[in-house]
């Protein structure tokens, strides 16, 4: 999708330097507010996190009646299905104030990068800590920091009305996805909407369905990824024998070459950040400020 405005979103990236960062969202006559705060690793394996409890979803609360027509309306999971939930968040986020959109090509949609790890999904919930840590490559880091996605507040109780409410429609098939944001400098999707969503699959033992916003690949960078798969296609094909079986082969080879361009395309590009005032001394301040006694420098 193509978005002409803003030029700064309401929901926002900024960076003092290579390593401290931090999510802002706009909060009516307040002014930007920290969400999240986060300073990358020295050793670029991983980064530590603080929330700051202010995050507020850009999109409405969804009602179980909206479930319920989409379910009626296509097998949930499906393609349809998630082409109606996918029409309804950007349309939500297109008119958000404090949303991630700003001027430029947008996408989406289901995880086409296999960026979900099966085993990580429970440490969602018994992880889940307002101050802490994610890993990117291991190297020794604890087994409960590997984690593939990272909610924007604290998760509700499996118990709460509202995750209650969730687990139904978990059992009568349907629950909505879970939208999410990917963040380049975080190296991991934030949850943009359905934090109780969230809880409630994995308090039923499920995974939730998840799509993921990103920034769209710029054609030239595509185009780039996409030289070295014809090149090899074209060898695989000029390599092909003749006989009954070269057809089939031929075939399978443009099936492969289709699904590594796709995979090309779907790369997402780099997240924007914008500048933080005041540079690492403002960032510094504010985060002694909105979570104090927070301590990132404690590298592992």
């Amino acid at each position: 999708m193509r978005v002409g405005s803003p030029a700064r979103a309401g929901l926002r990236m900024e960076c003092a330097d290579g390593r401290r960062l931090v999510l802002v969202q706009e909060s009516g006559g307040r002014g930007a507010v920290p969400v999240l705060f986060a300073r990358q690793r020295v050793t670029h394996r991983g980064l530590h996190y603080a929330r700051t409890g202010r995050y507020v979803s850009p999109l409405a609360p969804l009602r179980a009646g909206r479930a319920h027509a989409y379910a009626e309306f296509a097998e949930p999971g499906g393609q349809a299905w998630t082409g109606r939930w996918a029409a309804h968040a950007e349309a939500e986020l297109r008119g958000a104030a404090a949303g991630p959109l700003h001027e430029g090509a947008w996408r989406l949609a289901p995880d086409a990068t296999d960026w979900f790890v099966e085993s990580h999904w429970p440490r969602l919930l018994t992880h889940d800590t307002d101050r802490g840590h994610l890993t990117w490559f291991g190297y020794g880091d604890p087994d409960g920091d590997a984690r593939d996605l990272l909610p924007l507040r604290a998760l509700s109780a499996v118990e709460a009305p509202r995750v209650k409410a969730y687990r139904r429609l978990y059992r009568e098939g349907a629950l909505p996805p879970v939208f999410a944001w990917w963040i380049s400098g975080l190296n991991v999707p934030v949850v943009l909407d359905g934090h109780d969503r969230l809880t409630a699959a994995l308090a039923e033992g499920g995974r939730p369905e998840v799509l993921i916003l990103s920034r769209a690949a710029d054609p030239a960078w595509t185009a780039l990824l996409s030289e070295r798969p014809v090149v090899a296609y074209e060898e695989r094909m000029a390599a092909l024998e003749d006989g009954p079986l070269r057809a089939v082969r031929a075939s399978g080879e443009a099936r492969r070459l289709a699904r590594e361009l796709a995979a090309a395309a779907d790369i997402p590009a780099l997240t924007r950040a914008w500048p933080f005032p005041g540079g690492v001394a403002g960032w510094e301040a504010a985060a002694a400020a909105y979570v104090p006694g927070w301590r990132p420098d404690a590298e592992r």
